[in-house]
């Protein structure tokens, strides 16, 4: 049976207006899911769908309406003290002190956790991002992915159990995107629980081994990512012609075609009332004459649009 790290049951967040007489927005509905000690969870959501405030009810700067949330089998309203210290949150801002090292940095960091001198590990949580080199130098020196990596460090200085990335990746370019998740993987290999949000869907496909999507305060989705992506209703198909030979007027139920000028057709389709095999047949026996065909089975991106358009 798997271990639990995280259990949110009922979650809600009501905010008020009128001196609390009325409800202004509801950021949070009823929310509840459980992520599993070792893996690397998703939650992702559009702009205002409650991730920030989730977040925040985590990290202690948001008070919750109703709900309960336990972490590392510390209860929040209980034990919120023992709650913090068994989560590091990287935050989506850059908020480093420029005359700062890392190292000082590090060090003072672990001094407000209340972590001892004899059981701190600088040095090798440095070495764990790659800036040993850059120990000594000042904060404001670094570049952008050297400041991301240094963010992750400081949630680290206490060893919590969780590791929650806000947009780690935002504002990155793609090399230091690609360093910044291999940094994370080492993490996680190192039994490290990760819980991260993101606007790049791509990559929330290709790292988390399960996502929650939750839009308008509510949890709309939350399965693996295979499973997620067996949601997609609609598929894509790209034949190149050399000819048509016949009529350009096709119908197959389900089925939308599109001629391009440069001689393609691409056929959008419905897999539940249409499929790929009764395309094909079709265009053949409409004498189009198909030279090549690519096929898109979708992505997470269109599960997500699926699930959060209202």
């Amino acid at each position: 049976m798997d271990k639990i790290a995280l259990t949110v049951e009922n979650l809600t967040k009501i905010y008020l207006k009128n001196r609390g007489k009325e409800i202004s927005e509801k950021a949070l509905n009823n929310l509840s899911f459980q992520v599993k000690q070792g893996e690397i969870f998703g939650l992702l959501g559009p702009n205002g769908a409650g991730k920030t405030t989730f977040l925040s009810i985590l990290g202690g700067t948001v008070i919750k309406t109703e709900g309960k949330v336990n972490v590392w089998g510390f209860d929040l309203d209980k034990n919120p003290r023992q709650v913090r210290a068994s989560i590091g949150i990287v935050p989506q801002e850059v908020n480093l002190d420029a005359f700062f090292s890392p190292k000082n940095l590090l060090e003072l960091q672990a001094g407000l956790y209340g972590v001892p001198k004899k059981k701190r590990i600088t040095e090798a949580i440095l070495n764990m991002v790659s800036l040993s080199k850059q120990a000594d130098s000042y904060s404001r020196s670094l570049s952008g992915g050297m400041k991301r990596r240094l963010l992750i460090a400081k949630a680290m200085v206490h060893q919590p159990p969780i590791l929650i990335l806000d947009e780690p990746t935002a504002g990155v370019d793609v090399e230091l995107r690609k360093n910044l998740w291999d940094n994370v993987k080492e993490l996680n290999k190192q039994g490290v629980t990760i819980i991260l949000t993101t606007h790049y869907l791509f990559e929330a496909q290709k790292m988390c081994d399960r996502i929650a999507i939750i839009n308008k305060g509510n949890l709309v989705a939350l399965d693996t990512t295979e499973k997620l992506l067996e949601k997609i209703q609609t598929k894509k198909a790209v034949f190149k012609v050399k000819s048509f030979n016949g009529k350009k007027d096709f119908n197959v139920n389900g089925a939308k075609f599109f001629i391009n000028s440069n001689n393609r057709i691409v056929v959008s389709y419905d897999k539940k009332s249409s499929n790929f095999s009764d395309i094909l047949n079709h265009l053949r026996e409409n004498g189009v004459e198909i030279q090549d065909i690519s096929t898109d089975d979708g992505d997470l991106e269109d599960v997500f649009v699926q699930l959060t358009n209202d």
